[in-house]
């Protein structure tokens, strides 16, 4: 019988085929596939021997590792279903979290033992935990449970068979990525793995690599490709983007650089870079290209980038300001921005920009743009809809049906659609200009404004950083467009000056009317804007001149 499209299968396809190659390589740890697998397959022998069954969630309360990979892996072999966990998490949204999810078990890096051992009484029903040694020697005494007593994660796969022991897999087994949450609580998106496989981390969505048919057909492709990349992400693994970049990068045999995420570090990145001879590298936006270019702009004698070729950020667009600053510093640079969402996957690949700056994108067969009926745009006709992907698509969200009824659509055809909120218009090329979310679009005296527009258009300011946009109550026009800045070091931006500056790129009603100054723009780990921040901070703050 041929193996289904689950992970698990699909890595013990690579793994077989090219046992001996590099797949994992952190500053702590390399790994081959062999390695890997064997890893992997130890850690689900020790879930399993704490009560871990198919269908059950299981918490990764991780920085970046291998064992953030191994319990992914771990997990799928035997049927659970692994949980990212925001580790910047404070105790009221961790226990709201590990109740959303129904976690019954967290692998945890030991410096967080203390802040689950305050929350455990609040969710009984996690009843086993898996500690990582981090060098911190936070106590992990409070972790246990009248069910198991907490483990040390590396004795704990030393006690268990590296054999693959494990009953049937199935397609519909789960993935499930739990939203950023930066306009309200976080969301498990439930996926079936046959459908993410193929809608996001195997390559083929992309045009990236040829479209398997079966799991088995992974051998032969890696068989001609495996490890001629060397490749690497500056996101967290808690993070989608993260997640579904490290997994193209396996599903090619190829070797994954994860560097480590206690903080966002420019120079420790490129070093790796350098070290590692990576050839590619994904980021999420302009919160982690613009330290990252900044940093070679300051020091670029100090870093050997002969072998890297390619960059490519996903979960945010890159600002043309910042895509410059690299072309300027790396002039035969492949910069890559590819669309998508937790809810969709892979949807398309930068092709340019409108005349007013909107990203346009080559999407993908099964992305479309849809009226308020639910039928496709006339492509040329200029008409806005919300951007659609039919075909490999999530279930919906765990535990939350009423949105999910609101995101997940079927059409007058019976064909169904996932929706998520992004305007858009279809070019007589077929291709889609974005205009951005419609939950967090600003209406100003009946216009509507997408932050993004007006974020980029501030960040191409020299004496800006970084920059959210936001709504405020305004009496005459419902809503005005304030900016939340951080201006560069020894500058202090006015807003006559970022006003003037945003007239010659974008249209006046959606200059910004109030300018806010902040020290650090906040935003999620991955890089993505929090506006639910940016709004309390533009209220908060007294206004710039």
């Amino acid at each position: 019988m041929a193996r289904p499209f689950t992970f698990a299968d699909t890595i013990e396809v690579v793994a077989d085929t090219l046992p001996d190659h590099t797949a994992l390589i952190t500053e702590n740890r390399r790994l081959t596939f062999r390695e890997l697998d064997e890893r992997a397959t130890r850690l689900a022998h020790a879930l399993a021997a704490r009560g871990v069954g198919a269908g059950d969630h299981v918490g990764l309360y991780l920085h970046n590792g291998t064992e953030y990979v191994e319990g992914m892996l771990g997990c799928w072999k035997i049927r659970a279903v692994p949980i990212n966990v925001n580790y910047r998490y404070v105790e009221d949204e961790l226990v709201y979290l590990f109740d959303d999810a129904d976690l019954v078990s967290v692998v945890h890096h030991r410096e967080f033992a203390p802040v689950i051992a305050a929350v455990t009484h609040r969710v009984p029903g996690v009843t086993s935990f898996l500690s990582v040694e981090d060098g911190s020697d936070a106590d992990v005494g409070g972790l246990d449970t009248a069910h198991h007593p907490v483990a040390e994660y590396e004795a704990a796969l030393a006690e268990q068979s590296p054999e693959r022991d494990f009953a049937e897999r199935s397609g519909d087994d789960l993935y499930m990525l739990y939203t950023g949450g930066t306009t309200g609580m976080p969301k498990g998106v439930m996926w079936r793995q046959e459908d993410i496989f193929f809608a996001a981390m195997d390559g083929s969505a992309m045009g990236v690599a040829p479209r398997p048919d079966t799991p088995e057909d992974l051998a032969e492709r890696v068989k001609q490709s495996g490890g001629t990349l060397t490749m690497a992400t500056a996101a967290p693994l808690m993070h989608g983007a993260a997640q579904w970049a490290t997994f193209i990068c396996l599903h090619s045999g190829s070797a994954m650089v994860l560097p480590s995420t206690h903080r966002f570090d420019p120079a420790a990145i490129w070093r790796n870079v350098c070290d590692e001879k990576v050839m590619t590298m994904t980021v999420v936006g302009d919160a982690m290209a613009r330290p990252l270019v900044e940093e070679l702009v300051a020091h670029r004698d100090q870093y050997d980038l002969s072998n890297f070729f390619a960059l490519g950020s996903g979960g945010a667009i890159l600002s043309a300001g910042v895509k410059q600053q690299l072309l300027d510093v790396l002039p035969d640079l492949i910069i890559n921005d590819s669309f998508g969402a937790s809810e969709t996957g892979a949807q398309g690949t930068a092709v340019g920009a409108s005349d007013e700056g909107h990203p346009q994108f080559a999407v993908t067969p099964s992305t479309n743009v849809l009226d308020e009926h639910l039928d496709p745009i006339e492509p040329g006709s200029g008409q806005r809809g919300l951007l659609a992907r039919t075909g490999h698509i999530p279930l919906g969200y765990y535990k939350a049906e009423a949105k999910t009824a609101e995101t997940f659509k079927v059409d007058r055809h019976g064909v169904r659609w996932v929706i998520p909120g992004d305007w858009a218009t279809v070019e007589e090329d077929g291709s889609i200009t974005l205009f951005g979310r419609g939950s967090v679009s600003i209406n100003s005296g009946g216009e509507k404004i997408f932050p993004e527009e007006v974020e980029a258009a501030l960040k191409s300011h020299p004496e800006v950083f970084d920059a959210v946009v936001v709504g405020v109550p305004d009496e005459r026009f419902g809503e005005r467009v304030t900016a939340v800045v951080a201006p560069r070091e020894g500058a202090t931006p006015t807003l006559a000056d970022l006003a003037d500056h945003c007239r010659t790129k974008i249209a006046g009603y959606k200059v910004p009317r109030e300018l806010h100054l902040v020290e650090a723009v906040t935003r999620s780990p991955s890089g993505k804007a929090d506006y639910r921040w940016a709004k309390q901070a533009a209220l908060d703050t007294p206004a710039a001149d």
